[in-house]
């Protein structure tokens, strides 16, 4: 009896020791971050990889969207030059990159294959919903310029041949020579659908390089090109653009187009990318294009230039 009174004295002696020293579990600790932010570990910017055609225009495009990447603390990768319109595309739809620069016309006749539309928004509108739809792509806010195509003479040959307009080739054309791009030459929304719109064809189409049929045109030795409205060869070398003066062209407002994933994962990246929303009308395009192209600055310093000389970085 005394040794049990005895073991129940000494139970109760060590749990009031227990107690009095806490003898509870500990707290747990509490997980990074609870839901104020403040010790949150940053989370990682993902990767911006960045495509681009292969001319000039796009060149300056793709660097300016690098540039403004890296000036926001992003992992950036350029993928330059990959080649035409369909090459570029299927590289953002398959992941090879995220985002690049496209032209509303192009999306509508050359990738989506619909028939040309003329109204800008109309446009814009169509190719938005049916790139999200079909290949989970964004296009963005246009940034200002409209690079379409145009039927580019030497001002001395159309004087020459008094021509001003694209149906004044009528009759004409079957004894001149067009240089075009290789992509222009069969496009619906190129030099083959242009003859049957306007109802001529010219006596040869050469394709070559875009930056070749500037100097073709400017040696005399093709008759007119396809050209850009916004290539700053044009003025430079006392070129003009004939009207198209049946609306043959579409608009091709300049936007980025980006991986719908990418978007999921960084919401950020639209708003960066349209910091360059309506910043960038034709001849200021124009001018950049000629930095290259005619003062043979390198595309990344005429796009970092013009960043910093609008405060879009530092």
């Amino acid at each position: 009896m005394r040794r049990f009174l005895w073991l129940v004295v000494v139970l109760m002696i060590g749990l009031l020791l227990v107690a009095g020293c806490g003898g509870s579990a500990p707290a747990p600790t509490e997980p990074a971050g609870d839901g104020s932010g403040e010790q949150t570990e940053p989370v990682e910017k993902p990767k911006i990889i960045v495509g681009s055609k292969n001319f000039t225009e796009q060149l300056i495009a793709g660097e300016m969207v690098a540039l403004l990447f890296e000036d926001a603390g992003y992992p950036v990768e350029r993928k330059m030059r990959l080649g035409g319109t369909g090459l570029v595309h299927e590289s953002l739809v398959n992941g090879e990159i995220n985002v690049y620069v496209e032209y509303t016309g192009t999306g509508l006749t050359a990738l989506l294959k619909e028939e040309p539309m003329f109204d800008p928004q109309a446009v814009y509108d169509r190719v938005k919903a049916a790139y999200k739809e079909k290949w989970n792509l964004v296009w963005l806010e246009p940034w200002g310029f409209n690079n379409t195509y145009t039927i580019t003479m030497s001002k001395a040959k159309a004087e020459e041949l008094g021509v001003s307009k694209i149906s004044d080739l009528k009759g004409k054309a079957e004894n001149m020579i067009i240089g075009a791009t290789q992509e222009f030459i069969p496009r619906a929304d190129g030099l083959a659908g242009l003859q049957e719109k306007y109802g001529f064809k010219f006596k040869e189409a050469k394709g070559m390089d875009s930056g070749v049929m500037y100097e073709a045109l400017k040696e005399g030795n093709v008759d007119a090109i396809s050209g850009f409205a916004t290539d700053g060869r044009i003025p430079a070398f006392n070129f003009i653009n004939l009207e198209d003066d049946l609306s043959y062209f579409p608009p091709y407002f300049a936007a980025p187009v980006v991986s719908g994933a990418l978007l999921e994962q960084d919401p950020a990246v639209a708003d960066i990318l349209n910091k360059l929303a309506n910043k960038i009308d034709d001849a200021t395009m124009g001018a950049l294009n000629y930095d290259v192209d005619g003062n043979k600055k390198e595309p990344i310093d005429v796009a970092r230039k013009f960043l910093q000389d609008n405060g879009l970085i530092n």
